[in-house]
């Protein structure tokens, strides 16, 4: 881990420029396009689906997903982005893995992607410091978007933060009665909902999108191998893959999916 000596010009837009940043991985994800994407922790399988294809799509066209690290929608946008194409910013020391259950992803993101932290080694979460990680989250992102959430949430907490920033927010269209959050943001003007995944990303695809780096397990996946060699060599990377809808496994092979 390091401390970060540059200043990062979108974090111009808090109230108070950090007073230090730690950092472990790639900060050349820094000056990519960046979206970020909050929401709840218990998610609904469509808002869970719909943010993986966006994360999964924003990658491919290079540009950079920041999230939490949480939970929820953080964790399925950090994995539908893919390691190396997203950002982790921590709610405690950068060396601590919180939530433990998404030890291996953030591993993941530090050897590939990018964590941040404005907490000392060994700081362990709060309330408080899960609200200044999210105010950083949201100074990062060109834009924000909210994939699900409740009223009265931390997630709503975000959505002050980019209002008071100034920036665009964008929701996924939920039905009535679900995501209350984002219901009101849509009905209330505040935000803009994301009909067309494809139509959201060419707002902001760039030519970044040739820096974006390769997946070595997705390339190998495109050979067809069979499920066996795949465990073989990739065991913890397979599970995942399949779980996060990027394969699929018939007759004994692995076929990539996206």
């Amino acid at each position: 881990m390091n401390l970060l000596q540059d200043e990062i010009a979108q974090l111009q837009s808090m109230k108070t420029y950090p007073k230090q940043i730690f950092y472990d991985g790639d900060l050349e994800l820094l000056n990519r396009v960046k979206i970020s994407v909050v929401g709840s922790r218990r998610p609904t399988k469509y808002s869970r689906l719909e943010i993986q294809k966006l994360s999964s799509s924003l990658s491919k066209s290079g540009i950079c997903t920041v999230s939490g690290g949480a939970m929820g929608i953080d964790a399925v946008a950090h994995a539908g982005a893919g390691a190396s194409n997203t950002i982790a910013v921590l709610p405690c020391g950068i060396d601590i893995r919180y939530p433990s259950v998404n030890k291996n992803l953030l591993n993941e993101i530090q050897k590939n992607g990018l964590l941040l932290s404005q907490f000392d080694p060994g700081f362990r979460s709060t309330p408080w410091s899960f609200v200044v990680r999210n105010e950083l989250v949201v100074a990062l992102g060109d834009v924000l978007v909210v994939g699900e959430a409740e009223l009265n949430s931390g997630t709503m907490r975000s959505v002050e933060f980019a209002i008071k920033m100034k920036k665009e927010i964008f929701v996924l269209p939920q039905r009535v009665g679900e995501s209350e959050g984002s219901n009101r943001l849509l009905k209330d003007n505040i935000a803009k909902a994301i009909y067309d995944i494809d139509e959201f990303i060419a707002r902001f695809s760039t030519d970044k999108k040739l820096h974006v780096k390769t997946d070595a397990f997705l390339d190998f996946c495109k050979t067809n191998p069979s499920y066996e060699e795949a465990l073989k060599l990739h065991k913890e990377k397979i599970f995942e893959a399949e779980l996060n809808g990027e394969i699929e496994i018939v007759n004994g092979r692995v076929l990539p999916l996206l």
